[in-house]
């Protein structure tokens, strides 16, 4: 029995990866039920695919097809959508309508602003009082716990 090389398979399919690609879909194919176009000869599918390939027993471009076909996410169909009628909701008397203002009649709000506050530089830091403590022990104290962890552990 002769057994199929990849030089008998890259003469006819010049990329490896895609000799790979094509001959692993068409091993699938079988393993599912396809028709072979060789003897089986007591080879296993990929075997056989690689058979096929080398022999050109089968169409390359609609296995290419269904490769893609088998790694697509999305399924595109080909079913033109139907056009769907235009419905309008009932008015109900008394009820308000949202509908766009003109630009006439539509108020014209400026947006809420942060106010801005003057950058501080070295004039208006000396003029501004500095924040004393309200205790006076609690300048000494450690203003949360990860400090006081971080002073303990400190070397000496």
């Amino acid at each position: 029995m002769a057994r199929v090389t990849v030089e008998d398979c890259v003469l006819k399919v010049p990329n490896r990866f895609d000799l790979v690609m094509l001959a692993a879909q068409r091993a699938r194919d079988v393993s599912s039920g396809a028709e072979l176009t060789v003897e089986r000869d007591n080879d296993k599918d990929p075997v056989i695919a690689l058979r096929e390939i080398a022999e050109e027993t089968v169409d390359l471009t609609v296995l290419a097809d269904s490769l893609v076909k088998g790694h697509q996410r999305q399924i595109e169909f080909d079913v033109p959508e139907e056009e769907l009628p235009d419905f309008e909701l009932p008015q109900v008397p008394g009820e308000l309508t949202a509908q766009p203002a003109t630009p006439a009649e539509a108020p014209v709000e400026a947006p809420a602003e942060a106010p801005v506050e003057p950058p501080v530089t070295a004039e208006t830091a000396a003029e501004e009082p500095a924040d004393e403590p309200a205790e006076p022990g609690e300048a000494d104290e450690p203003a949360n716990k990860l400090e006081a962890g971080a002073l303990e552990d400190e070397p000496e």
